[in-house]
């Protein structure tokens, strides 16, 4: 159904080429007149007033720009005999160097041999039979047009300008019309689209209002600084006529791909016309194809920002599609058409598609994309990718949101049947060969602020005795992805000069708990990132304060908010009030109970020593 819709739309747009048209330029027209109209009527000269001066001060631009390129064109086609010398010499120094080059010989050869190859043998004409036989000379013959009528000579000067003429001044009329009834024309679309949600209608309207405005502004200032600097460079490097070129430069920038590319062939022809040598079509090259990159690479992206919202690959279809439908008109409408489409499509849920398809948003989101890298098993990929996330955020901060997020995703999966065991150690082993590749980071990277929750780690000097080694134990709960987030947490804890170890599920088993190496243990934390009934999570802990009675006990429910439903239910089901909802949080209160046994062993060593004396 939807393949049908698009179908019915797209033939739709192409045959009704004739009306819309004229209607897209109209509104485009008119989006770039709003600024001058919004000042006449701050003036306060009225509605009407302040449309009618804006449609004529249009015209006149439009007319004056028309009468200085027919004027400069014309002085233009006057000069063109005075370069036939240098064309004729040029030619013939060209056709010199070809003649002379025993690679343009070989081919030339090569090229006739094949011709009389395709051609076949020629058919040999038939011996003269005698005079008497021969045929008679052919007669001449000669065309005589008759003399035309004024009438005729009217039509055929006029005709061709007839069609430009009439859908110039319906556009003009549209123009008028739209800024005269440019907020009922608003009230009327809202109320035909968006009447069950006016608020996001209006806000969809209002952004591609703002976007294609600004859109608008940018390029005509760029494309007019462009066209100025292209006409002052080719007045300093001695081309006739520098202003129509630098004009001509400004508005073919307009167009997409091609524009500049055509702008550049008139100046350049000059120059290989007017100069005996070649060294003014060589500058005026250079001119023209180191600047437009600069303006297109450099500038362009500084001034637009984020304002357009189409990704590059975007840009492209949409030339190629509206170019098809519309031809070179719409080669000049498919960035600002698209833009309007990318914007409704961020509003409106059903139109949602063309944001994915077209907008410069990421298609996935940054943990959507690292647990592809986790399916794929490519922590390299995951690492480089990380790698511009905690180039202005901590690290930690990347593991809360992004690595677990990614972990909770797979978790999800494998809640649903949709991740097998194999798939979980893969898993496991990316996140640790992330984990590595990441080893030499700092947790808060030079020249940001971690502010409170990220302060500078202890040094291992600072801590107690007791806790020197590795007295933090990270127990995964029921699956290698709790044993890859409780991975998390033991690199978190090195990073700030605290040891600590991970053990798997299995490890905590009721069978294999006795095994379970727990000298110098202070604390232990299981860590979950769905602890689905909580029974898991209760007896386990349980089971790890009966084995580690001196072990201060921490349960770890990973992605949970501490507002969240899951997160409550978690702190009243598992009986203790030591339940953290993030890598960050159990850390810091890691680094607590170690600074609370550090004091309580500087105490009892004051102690000791005041009784002693």
């Amino acid at each position: 159904m939807a393949s049908v819709i698009a179908a019915i739309v797209v033939a739709a747009i192409y045959f009704g080429r004739p009306i819309f048209v004229p209607i897209a330029l109209a509104i485009l027209i008119a989006f770039a007149l709003s600024p001058l109209l919004r000042l006449l009527r701050k003036l306060r000269l009225g509605r009407v007033l302040s449309v009618i001066i804006t449609v004529l001060f249009a015209v006149v631009v439009m007319i004056g720009v028309g009468t200085f390129i027919g004027s400069q064109a014309a002085k233009v086609a006057a000069e063109l005999p005075h370069y036939q010398s240098n064309l004729l010499k040029k030619v013939q120094s060209i056709r010199g160097t070809a003649s002379n080059s025993s690679l343009v010989r070989s081919a030339t050869g090569l090229l006739d041999n094949l011709s009389r190859e395709i051609a076949g043998p020629q058919a040999q004409p038939e011996p003269e039979a005698g005079n008497a036989d021969q045929a008679p000379p052919p007669v001449p013959v000669q065309v005589v047009r008759p003399r035309s009528t004024p009438l005729e000579i009217i039509e055929s000067v006029g005709g061709p300008l007839l069609e430009p003429l009439v859908n110039l001044t319906i556009i003009i009329v549209f123009v008028g019309f739209i800024l005269l009834q440019k907020e009922d024309l608003r009230d009327r679309f809202i109320r035909l689209a968006g009447y069950q949600d006016l608020q996001r209608t209006t806000l969809a309207l209002d952004d591609a209002a703002d976007r294609l405005s600004h859109y608008l502004f940018s390029q005509t200032s760029i494309n007019l600084s462009f066209g100025s600097i292209i006409g002052i460079g080719l007045w300093f490097i001695g081309i006739p006529n520098p202003g129509l070129w630098g004009l001509l430069a400004g508005m073919m920038r307009f167009i997409p791909y091609v524009g500049v590319p055509l702008a550049a062939l008139f100046p350049l022809a000059l120059g290989f016309a007017v100069d005996p040598g070649w060294t003014k079509a060589l500058w005026t090259a250079v001119l023209f194809f180191t600047l437009e990159p600069i303006v297109g690479q450099l500038i362009e992206p500084v001034v637009y920002g984020k304002n357009m919202g189409l990704s590059a690959a975007a840009v492209v279809v949409a030339a190629v599609f509206w170019t098809w439908v519309w031809g070179p008109v719409g080669l000049l409408l498919s960035t600002p058409l698209t833009m309007c489409l990318v914007v409704l499509g961020r509003h409106i849920e059903p139109l949602k598609f063309l944001d994915v398809l077209l907008g410069d948003q990421p298609p996935l989101a940054v943990e959507e994309s690292l647990y592809l890298r986790m399916l794929a098993g490519d922590p390299d990929t995951a690492a480089l990718e990380a790698e511009g996330f905690v180039r202005n955020n901590s690290l930690i901060d990347y593991f809360d949101e992004v690595t677990i997020k990614a972990l909770a995703l797979a978790q999800r999966d494998f809640d649903r049947g949709t991740l097998d065991r194999q798939r979980l150690a893969a898993i496991r082993e990316t996140v640790d060969a992330l984990i590595e590749n990441l080893s030499e980071r700092d947790e808060v990277p030079q020249g940001v602020d971690g502010g409170e929750d990220h302060p500078p780690p202890s040094p291992a000097a600072e801590l107690p005795e007791s806790w020197r080694g590795r007295p933090v134990l990270c127990v995964a709960g029921r699956s290698p992805l709790d044993e890859a987030a409780a991975a998390l947490l033991a690199h978190v804890l090195e990073k700030r000069h605290i040891g600590a170890r991970v053990v798997s599920a299995n490890a905590v088993a009721p069978s294999q708990l006795a095994r379970l190496n727990t000298s110098g243990i202070q604390v232990f934390c299981v860590s979950y990132l769905d602890p689905g009934n909580y029974k898991n999570a209760r007896y386990l802990v349980r089971r790890l304060k009966k084995k580690m009675p001196e072990a201060h006990p921490m349960a770890g429910f990973w992605g949970y908010a501490e507002t969240d439903s899951h997160y409550l239910d978690s702190v009243e089901a598992m009986e203790m009030d030591d339940v953290v909802a993030s890598l960050n949080q159990a850390a810091e209160r890691v680094l607590v109970l170690a600074r609370r046994a550090r004091d309580a062993g500087a105490a009892r060593n004051n102690a000791l020593a005041g009784a002693r004396e």
